[in-house]
Parts: structure tokens; C-alpha cells; sequence
């Protein structure tokens, strides 16, 4: 279940879809359970979107390329989500102008397009479901989506979740949500390199 550029489109487009109502609340309340502000978790994300495509594009094997997405201190909460759509849209570009062979530097593995995609995917739905909750709105992620990115990036655990919902099983994957008879994941590890390489 290959996780593409698409799904990050539908990712990013999901998580504006939540905040833009919600542009006019403060945006300096806690994100979820984050030590963070909504406003600082935004820019963490689009600079994380952004390291990727980066990543992607320069292909570096044991590094991160050294630049950093700061937001201007002015940037409105209107703004902030064209950031971190703009980044998500730039790593899909990446992903989609990248063939599947291509690998580069992430500490989870040697990743592939399909594996920054995933990844990128995770971070946009998971962090802007920090800033939805600040905000006192939610995300409403396609499950697909949720399905495909926690086959790609938990392959050790993925097919004994196939009778959980995949949003709550991506939640559950990286620690934020509880499973009946499933221990809580206190670490994690997602898989960016490929199965087999």
C-alpha cells in the first residue's frame, strides 16, 4: 500500500479545511498536548515539510539539508495555514518528480519518495490535529489515507490493527490514543526506509 504524493494533497487539504474557520481564535493556546502554541506547531510542521522536500530533492545519505522554515513574526493565522500548505504542496512536487528508486537521509531509515510522503502525511495530520484540538475544532482525516500511512511507516504492527479505525490506529501508533487490550505506546519508531532496502 504505497503511500503517494496524493494522499498528502488529501492530508493537507483536510487539516485547511479544519483551521481555516478557526483563523480568528488565539493562536497562542496550547496545541493539544503539546508544550507548544498552535502558532509554533504550525511552523515546526511546514518546516518539517519543507526539510523533507528538501531531503527528497538534494538527497543527502547521512544528513539533514541545513535550512529552517521560520514564520515572520507578523505572518497571521490565515498565513500560517498557506505555510504549511505551501510546504505540503511543495514535498509533493518532490514526491512526485522523484523516482521510487531515489533514497535519502531520515534517522528512521534511508527513505524513499513514497517513504517522505508518508511521513510528511503523519506530520501534517497528527500536528494539525495538536493545533485543531488548541483551537476547540478536530480533523476528519480520510481513512484510507490512515490505513495506507500506517502500513508504510509500521509494518511491524499494521496487520494487527486491520480491525481498528485508521485514524485511531495511527493516533495509537505513535502514542496518542489508547486501545482496548493493546498496551499504550510510550515509544515508537516509524520505518522510513522500505520494506526489503
Amino acid at each position: 500500500m504505497t503511500v503517494t504524493a496524493d494522499d498528502l494533497d488529501r492530508a493537507a487539504a483536510c487539516v485547511a479545511t479544519a483551521l481555516g474557520p478557526v483563523t480568528g481564535a488565539d493562536w497562542s493556546r496550547r496545541a493539544g498536548g503539546l508544550e507548544w502554541d498552535c502558532r509554533r506547531t504550525a511552523e515546526h510542521l511546514a518546516d518539517t515539510l519543507l526539510s523533507y522536500a528538501a531531503q527528497v530533492v538534494s538527497r543527502p545519505a547521512d544528513r539533514f539539508v541545513r535550512l529552517a522554515v521560520v514564520l515572520e513574526p507578523d505572518a497571521s493565522p490565515a498565513e500560517t495555514v498557506e505555510c504549511v500548505t505551501c510546504a505540503a504542496k511543495l514535498l509533493a512536487l518532490a514526491v512526485r518528480g522523484t523516482p521510487a528508486g531515489v533514497r535519502a537521509f531520515h534517522p528512521s531509515g534511508q527513505a524513499d519518495p513514497a517513504g517522505f510522503a508518508a511521513m510528511g502525511v503523519a506530520e501534517v495530520l497528527l500536528h494539525g490535529e495538536d493545533i485543531a484540538v488548541g483551537l476547540g475544532t478536530a480533523v476528519d482525516p480520510s481513512r484510507p489515507v490512515c490505513e495506507r500511512v500506517v502500513a508504510r511507516l509500521f509494518p511491524d504492527v499494521a496487520p494487527g490493527l486491520a480491525d481498528v479505525d485508521p485514524w485511531i490506529a495511527l493516533r495509537w501508533c505513535v502514542g496518542r490514543a489508547d486501545l482496548p487490550a493493546r498496551p499504550h505506546r510510550h515509544t515508537w519508531q516509524w520505518r522510513g526506509a522500505p520494506l526489503g532496502g
